[in-house]
């Protein structure tokens, strides 16, 4: 393999563990380390599940959003496989698949609200090594207590 066959590798190695710690960061409720993963500004779609128009936020916002959101449930537990990745000199593209469990123990339906679908991540690199700087989440299907999120912001 030639040095440039091995940096394509680290590049998509990078981008592939930048990606999953946007998913760990999240999970064990790490907010300040999730900051870390990120550019100055992110573009976010989640549309496909909540409707409406794409933000742009700063690290910080998301990070203090995501805890709001996601911090009321008992635990919440992403997965994210079938990596592809694409690097164009300092840009990156990964799509990837996900499965998102959410549990909220709850008197009122059940406990589990379960999500399916694509990630699609941009990333730029830095001098700090490979940053997100767009999100666009597919939901291709869910499963359970579709009531689990509001139910989560409201403890």
């Amino acid at each position: 393999m030639t040095d440039s066959g091995g940096a394509a590798v680290a590049d998509r190695l990078d981008v592939v563990e930048t990606c999953t710690r946007v998913l760990w960061h999240t999970d064990h409720r790490e907010w300040e380390a999730l900051v870390s993963v990120f550019a100055d500004e992110v573009s976010l779609d989640y549309t496909s599940l909540n409707g409406g128009e794409p933000v742009t936020l700063p690290p910080d916002v998301i990070a203090g959003a995501w805890s709001q959101a996601l911090g009321g449930y008992d635990s919440t537990h992403h997965l994210l496989t079938n990596h592809l990745v694409t690097v164009t000199g300092d840009a990156a593209v990964c799509t990837a698949s996900f499965l998102a469990t959410h549990r909220l123990a709850s008197v009122l339906g059940g406990s589990l609200w379960t999500l399916g679908g694509t990630y699609r991540f941009s990333l730029k690199r830095t001098a700090a090594g490979w940053r997100i700087d767009g999100m666009v989440m597919t939901a291709v299907w869910g499963d359970g207590n579709r009531d689990l999120p509001a139910q989560a912001a409201a403890r």
